[in-house]
């Protein structure tokens, strides 16, 4: 049971990290057109891929990484690569949810409005941009920093 656990886990690691890392070349990609509809799809689908593989993803990496943990022995917080990496991705969590979700409704929002007005503020959505970036960034390296801490246990 526990390998087959390890293999859910590490399974929904990929599809979180590739999704989460994914949505930033998509964003990027649509941004440098400055044409907002097409910057307007690409946070739509930015989006809606966090609600079908990177919420998911947490929670099938949470339910089967403390699974895993309890049939492996391993005393959750009592492992420091363990309990690191849940600070880690928790860190993550908190950033989307205040941080990044927030934002990015907003840069949909405003790239609708300039594809609906015909007048696009490409700097001011781009000002909002560069938060997401920012944000993104710390909620991105944060799981990466755990994913090597995982594989890594230095501790």
């Amino acid at each position: 049971m526990f390998l087959w656990m390890k293999l859910l886990h590490i399974l929904a690691v990929i599809m979180f990290i590739g999704n989460i890392t994914t949505g930033v070349f998509w964003h990027k990609h649509a941004e440098r057109t400055r044409n907002p509809r097409l910057i307007a799809h690409a946070m739509e689908g930015v989006i809606k891929s966090d609600r079908l593989f990177t919420m998911p993803g947490v929670v099938i990496i949470l339910a089967t990484g403390i699974f895993a943990a309890i049939q492996g022995g391993f005393p959750i917080l009592g492992t420091g690569w363990i309990l690191w990496t849940l600070v880690m991705f928790s860190i993550s969590g908190l950033v989307f949810m205040m941080r990044l979700a927030p934002l990015q409704r907003k840069l949909r929002a405003h790239a609708e409005a300039g594809a609906a007005s015909g007048s696009f503020d490409y700097e001011a959505y781009h000002r909002i941009a560069t938060q997401w970036d920012i944000w993104g960034a710390v909620a991105t390296l944060t799981p990466l920093i755990g994913l090597g801490l995982m594989v890594l246990k230095p501790f």
